[in-house]
């Protein structure tokens, strides 16, 4: 089934004739870039947005990916801090901002004369509340691992078949989504949960998130990893307090997608904050 799924995708792509891959270095963004690269060759072409909400490691991170398989990458600004309505932090946060890098793309898939706009969602994002995926629809974006259904797990399993250095890489998204809708975004609040996650990450963590409640970070743990981020509680606080924050917990519930959103009524976090997406 899962071959048979890789020879749809491949198909779909091949028929596109040409194809602008909205490009995160994600699991799902790459997989369709990497795909469409070997199908289209040159007429194939992967951007990489680049702003305020995305960390400098992860930028970085999908320029090396992108390099290491080949990818003709571009790189283009989006501005999402300019914009009021992002900035407000409502449950439509996720359409303002991908309203703008859809739009974005478009021009930059127009002026290389490509045809076609690809995302990376799957076939497990659409039993979510997304915003993004409105604003992908008008405008036109494919979204090709949905289309040929292939399921999160599936993509990791043939991403780790051909031998892609993202197979097992953990779920990320844009860093407004560490911040409950109605808490307004600044680029101070930002800054502070970037330096807590880099911290983390360098205590060795992989799939977490810490979610900003004012002075408090609400760290969500993935369940294998809560016993071991217990036992470095210490030194947690202590990076999370270095940071900005007053005071660090650790959620019992352990790592959700949306775990900081869903407390004032709001959505998951957006698989095209991808660009994202992948969350």
């Amino acid at each position: 089934m899962l071959a048979l799924k890789h020879e749809n995708l491949c198909n779909r792509l091949r028929n596109l004739g040409s194809a602008l891959v909205a490009y995160s270095g994600g699991v799902d963004s790459t997989l369709v870039a990497f795909v469409a690269h070997a199908v289209l060759g040159d007429r194939a072409l992967a951007v990489l947005a680049t702003s305020d909400v995305h960390t400098a490691s992860e930028i970085a991170a999908a320029r090396e990916t992108a390099r290491a398989l080949g990818f003709r990458l571009l790189e283009v600004d989006t501005y999402e801090m300019s914009d009021p309505r992002f900035i407000e932090n409502t449950p439509d946060r996720c359409y303002y901002c991908k309203s703008e890098m859809f739009g974005l793309l478009r021009h930059v898939a127009d002026a290389h004369d490509i045809a076609w706009v690809l995302d990376g969602t799957n076939a497990d994002d659409v039993s979510d509340n997304r915003p993004g995926r409105r604003a992908a629809e008008e405008y036109g974006v494919i979204s090709p691992l949905l289309e040929v259904g292939l399921h999160k797990d599936e993509v990791r399993e043939l991403s780790r078949m051909l031998d892609l250095p993202t197979w097992d890489k953990p779920s990320m998204a844009c860093l407004a989504t560490r911040f409950p809708y109605g808490t307004p975004i600044t680029e101070d609040g930002l800054a502070r949960v970037m330096q807590a996650e880099h911290a983390l990450r360098e205590l060795g963590l992989r799939q977490f998130r810490v979610r900003s409640h004012g002075d408090v970070a609400r760290i969500e743990v993935d369940p294998p990893e809560m016993e071991h981020a217990w036992r470095l509680r210490y030194e947690i606080a202590a990076a999370i307090k270095r940071a900005g924050f007053a005071f660090a917990t650790q959620d019992l519930e352990g790592y959700r997608p949306g775990g900081a959103s869903h407390l004032s009524d709001g959505c998951v976090e957006d698989a095209a904050s991808t660009l994202t997406a992948d969350a």
